[in-house]
């Protein structure tokens, strides 16, 4: 029996090769290729309905709807691999996936609707360079994006993407037909059955599955139609598909704002999945590098004509469940993503199910983000003197452009710009109360300390 190695027999060279940790073990690829397979089926719904919401809004053809898709794709798949290998400084060399920002992707139609898709594209441009430069002062800007504040962020967030799913299903009129309706409700319902009975990896596809469902279900019944658009062979995709961009500071701002919330994001991420592979935690050395592909990828997805991309750890959970938890996995995943999306019949056949399945779908997903914005403010402790207020006045500000969407139509173009984004009228509220709320209560403690230490009398 070998004695446990001490002091210099743990150097290498020293008869004992370095311990590998399960994040960067080496995957057989006769293991590798359905790892990564799984990977892949678990995070595909979310991009293909970011383009359909995107193609809906801006109202591109099918051909361009499948060039954006063969180019999200691509995206995801180099972020992936990109986050997963690591070059440089660029990429945290973790089990990362990564994928279009679906509330990125509902602040860039804003924009867009308001100012032009160039002045959209103008506006990744900013946000992906801002995030490159404030990644060295990120510890600052954290604090100020607590889970009171991102709470009440990613809750608007969530409402704003499904009243835009919520456009698929009504098409630009406003006005759905019932069968639209009708096909929207099938595709959720089976999206929820598949939840609930299916296990694993299955289950974590429930989305894919409902969406499949929903297009058979459109061809079979005559609810909708499958049109896929034309082409065969590889592809790449159309470089700035909406012309030059156009750069606007002040349009751009929702996009800014957004891109610094996810310093936030990035650091709970980047906590959880280095505990989940078995790697200790170490945000300082890896949050920049997760940050800065992020940017990496941004620069890129405004390119093609995409919103921000974003890095996500949803893939945790087939970590969890086949209990490999290696970074080589979710690069291969990458791979396959690329491979896909230049692959120009799957990009136009996907782009030709139906709006209204794909408006269901999106609202499952989307609706979910609403919930993780609950969730956090759950963490939040509401209770707590001020919270309470502050979330109810993030929350007012930015619920009211979209109950009210005409609230400022008397104001200059800049006021409506800034306020009328939901998004970004709640996300200031919540950042310069919290601030006010914060400097208020350590004036009071610090006024206290100073009473009780003087003499009575």
């Amino acid at each position: 029996m070998s004695k446990p190695l001490t002091g210099a027999a743990e150097a290498p060279g020293a008869g004992q090769a370095p311990e590998v940790t399960a994040v960067d073990e080496r995957v057989p690829l006769a293991r590798l290729a359905p790892l990564a397979v799984q990977h892949v089926l678990a995070m595909a719904a979310a991009p293909i309905s970011t383009v359909f919401l995107t193609s809906a809004a801006l109202h591109l053809s099918p051909a361009r709807t499948a060039s954006l898709l063969s180019a999200v794709l691509v995206l995801c798949g180099a972020g992936s691999l990109l986050q997963s290998l690591g070059v440089w400084k660029v990429g945290a060399r973790l089990p990362f996936v990564m994928l279009p920002g679906g509330a990125a992707a509902a602040l860039f139609l804003q924009i867009a609707a308001d100012h032009g898709p160039a002045v959209a594209t103008g506006s990744v441009f900013l946000a992906a360079l801002l995030l490159l430069a404030v990644v060295p002062l990120y510890a600052r800007i954290v604090r100020l994006f607590p889970p009171l504040v991102m709470g009440v962020t990613v809750l608007l967030i969530g409402i704003a993407m499904v009243r835009v799913a919520a456009q698929l299903v009504t098409g630009p009129t406003g006005r759905a037909l019932p069968a639209s309706v009708v096909l929207a409700a099938l595709t959720v319902a089976v999206t929820l059955a598949a939840y609930l009975l299916l296990r694993g990896v299955w289950r974590q596809s429930a989305v894919l599955i409902g969406m499949t469902a929903g297009t058979a279900i459109a061809v079979t019944t005559g609810l909708g139609a499958f049109t896929p658009a034309a082409g065969a062979g590889f592809a790449l995709p159309a470089l700035l598909p909406y012309g030059a961009p156009r750069f606007d500071l002040l349009a751009a701002l929702p996009l800014l704002i957004f891109s610094l919330t996810t310093l936030a994001e990035i650091t709970g991420q980047t906590v959880l999945n280095s505990e989940a592979s078995g790697r200790a935690a170490a945000p300082g050395r890896d949050v920049p590098k997760v940050a800065r592909a992020d940017a990496v990828m941004s620069l890129l997805g405004g390119l093609w004509g995409t919103s921000l991309m974003v890095t996500s750890s949803e893939n945790i959970g087939i970590s969890r469940l086949t209990g490999v938890r290696s970074r080589y996995v979710t690069a291969a995943a990458g791979a396959l993503l690329v491979a896909v999306g230049l692959l120009a019949p799957v990009s136009r056949a996907v782009a030709g199910v139906p709006p209204a399945v794909v408006g269901g779908s999106a609202l499952v997903v989307y609706a979910l983000i609403a919930v993780m914005g609950v969730q956090m403010l759950a963490r939040a402790d509401l209770a707590r003197q001020g919270h309470s207020m502050v979330a109810a006045s993030a929350l007012a500000a930015g619920l009211l452009p979209v109950v009210a969407p005409q609230l400022y139509a008397g104001f200059p173009s800049w006021v409506r710009t800034v306020l009328g984004s939901g998004v970004v009228a709640g996300t200031l509220t919540a950042v310069l109360l919290h601030g006010l709320f914060t400097l208020t209560a350590r004036s009071g403690r610090a006024a206290g300390g100073v009473g009780a230490g003087r003499p009575s009398g």
